[in-house]
């Protein structure tokens, strides 16, 4: 098993005791180590003297800061190491031979020059659990650079995105680098579950194309599974009416009938009871056939009261539906129903709010330790434990120094 003798760590969570070795920037990488760290993993961020590229994505900024790099970045130690500097590159292999996980983003076959990649790693750690990230797979996709963009492009997503008759349009998030992440994170927990059984580690590889082709599920398997090519509707639902926004008086409201039951309910609450009974809209594949003759029923009752009233009627009528908020109006909306969506980590000039993990336990809750190191801050202490024997390298606690 690797040397569990990391610099630090929570004194709780879930994975407590387990050292990650973070050779990734950017998103996809950093977002899935948060996650590790958030439960109590030590993440050691590695990166190049020029720092990780998502500190300098601004504006947006907090404090001459990219906001993109603090919302990634939290709980984890920072140490600059030059892959090209082979006194760095002996700390870099160090650090990868103690880990129980390593986990990077370089292109495919990118860190075999430097004796980082999973062979060359396995070969002094062998229990190690070593996720790689990239844009298309490394086998004939190799070479091609692993942008967000690129992938909602070549996967067929922005074919979806858009009104029918205009461009297409790309997400207003990097949905595939985060659920990639999110890939990433599953696929090492369940390699560490393999190893606690059998001692083994293993070689995990994750891509943002075959992320987004799961993810697109229903859509995806509309083509694999059914023959038929999917094409952009708006926000509407391709099996589901009505499930899109529809104008009230004042704006649009989202409203969704998934059953029958759910329609006949907001037929009621519209005081239209009659289409819940009408041949054209009683079953869900006939509301679909026939959306061009609901829709403008829907929305004329729609335009008797406001956003605001419908929500509060809606809801009371058991129908789910929204307005469509701004990101602060997400925010608030989390505060009001308690679901308590920021925390703030560090203190004083440090003190940085972040979004909390979305992820709740009963017994080992996720921490929030330190906030986003700044590049090479934690340079001393990593080099001078790295330098020491593993088995006598001095542990400092979480709440002594990290500098």
């Amino acid at each position: 098993m690797a040397t569990p003798a990391p610099p630090a760590a929570p004194s709780a969570g879930p994975l407590a005791g387990l050292l990650v070795a973070d050779f990734s920037r950017v998103l996809a990488g950093p977002f899935a180590t948060q996650q590790l760290a958030d439960l109590g993993a030590t993440v050691v961020k590695v990166e190049s003297p020029a720092g990780d590229e998502t500190r300098s994505w601004a504006p947006p900024e907090r404090d001459g800061v990219s906001t993109y790099y603090l919302g990634i970045n939290r709980n984890k130690f920072d140490v600059v190491l030059d892959f090209r500097d082979e006194a760095d590159r002996a700390l870099a292999l160090e650090l990868a031979g103690r880990a129980d996980i390593v986990i990077e983003n370089f292109k495919p076959g990118g860190l075999t020059k430097f004796g980082l990649d999973y062979d060359s790693v396995a070969a002094v750690n062998p229990a190690v659990v070593y996720a790689s990230i990239s844009g298309f797979g490394s086998a004939g996709g190799a070479a091609l650079p692993g942008y967000d963009l690129i992938v909602q492009a070549m996967s067929g997503l922005m074919s979806l995105t858009g009104s029918p008759d205009g461009p297409a349009y790309r997400s207003g998030v990097s949905v595939f680098d985060v659920m990639t992440g999110m890939q990433a994170t599953i696929g090492i927990l369940a390699a560490i579950e393999h190893r606690h059984g059998t001692g083994e580690g293993q070689h995990i590889e994750v891509n943002l194309l075959s992320t987004a082709l799961a993810a697109m599920a229903n859509h995806s398997s509309t083509y694999v599974a059914g023959g038929s090519v999917p094409f952009r509707m708006g926000n509407a639902h391709p099996s589901l009416f009505p499930y899109e926004p529809l104008p009230a008086s004042d704006g649009e409201i989202v409203v969704v009938a998934a059953n029958d039951n759910q329609f006949a309910r907001l037929a009621e609450a519209l005081g239209r009871p009659e289409l819940a009974t009408d041949p054209r809209f009683s079953r869900t594949e006939d509301r679909n056939r026939n959306r061009e003759e609901l829709r403008p029923l829907l929305v004329a009752a729609l335009s008797e009261h406001t956003i605001a009233e419908w929500f509060d009627i809606l809801t009371d009528a058991g129908i789910a539906c929204g307005p469509i908020n701004t990101i602060d109006g997400g925010v608030a909306l989390a505060e009001r129903l308690g679901l308590e969506p920021v925390v703030t980590v560090g203190e004083g000039d440090r003190a940085v709010p972040v979004i909390r993990n979305p992820i709740r336990f009963s017994r080992t809750p996720a921490h929030y330790v330190s906030p986003p190191p700044t590049l090479g801050e934690h340079d001393t202490l990593i080099r001078e434990w790295l330098s020491a024997p593993a088995s006598s390298a001095p542990v400092p606690t979480p709440g002594g120094p990290r500098g």
